[in-house]
């Protein structure tokens, strides 16, 4: 049986990317799917589709951000979060996501890598750019860190993390997480229910097209 890709565009600091990744791997499990990560640099795509900065947003934005929706969010997917905005939120993602590309690079179990670094990142307040505390989450999950941390920041790898993130300018994505599933762009980890029914029927193609902003 041929596997069927999903592929997966997100930050290694994402909450959302965080709070769906459970979901997402039982989809995968059901429908014999493989997961494509593409760990990208969040700001600069959410700033190219016009969105703000968490710098530049409104307090209020932050708070409804950073409590009430992740929150209520974990509450319904069954997965435990930190009472407050992680400690080093705004740190570098560089590392953790060169790690995530060397370990896919090497053939090791990248799904559980990955979420190893966002649990940890949401539930135990990591910084996702101190080599210590990548290592202890990629030895909870059997991965030797040691190779990965010294592979992360070479330019190859470093080259593959630019090459994601021009990727996603490149066909539209705003924010993290955004899965494809042939070629059908899906945002937001609420939108699990719609990437496995289309992994069951492909969505039609309709002719429906918005008009020009301020038209």
């Amino acid at each position: 049986m041929t596997l069927r890709d999903i592929e997966y565009f997100y930050s290694t600091h994402s909450a959302f990317a965080y709070l769906g990744a459970k979901r997402l791997a039982e989809i995968c499990e059901a429908h014999d799917c493989r997961l494509i990560h593409r760990p990208f640099a969040l700001s600069p795509v959410v700033e190219a589709a016009g969105g703000l900065s968490f710098a530049g947003r409104t307090q209020a934005h932050v708070d409804y951000f950073f409590g009430r929706e992740i929150e209520r969010w974990a509450e319904y997917r069954g997965v435990p979060v930190i009472a407050h905005r992680p400690t080093y939120h705004d740190n570098a993602l560089h590392l953790s996501s060169g790690m995530l590309i060397a370990a896919e690079q090497a053939g090791l179990d990248v799904d559980a890598l990955s979420f190893a670094m966002l649990q940890g990142h949401w539930r135990d307040d990591i910084d996702l750019a101190n080599p210590e505390d990548l290592a202890r989450v990629a030895q909870a999950v059997g991965v030797d860190a040691a190779p990965l941390i010294m592979t992360a920041m070479t330019p190859n790898v470093q080259a593959v993390f630019e090459e994601n993130t021009q990727e996603a300018l490149a066909r539209g994505v705003f924010g993290s997480p955004t899965y494809f599933v042939d070629g059908d762009m899906f945002y937001g980890q609420d939108h699990m229910e719609l990437v496995e029914r289309a992994l069951i029927a492909p969505f039609a193609v309709r002719g429906f097209k918005n008009p020009p902003v301020g038209g």
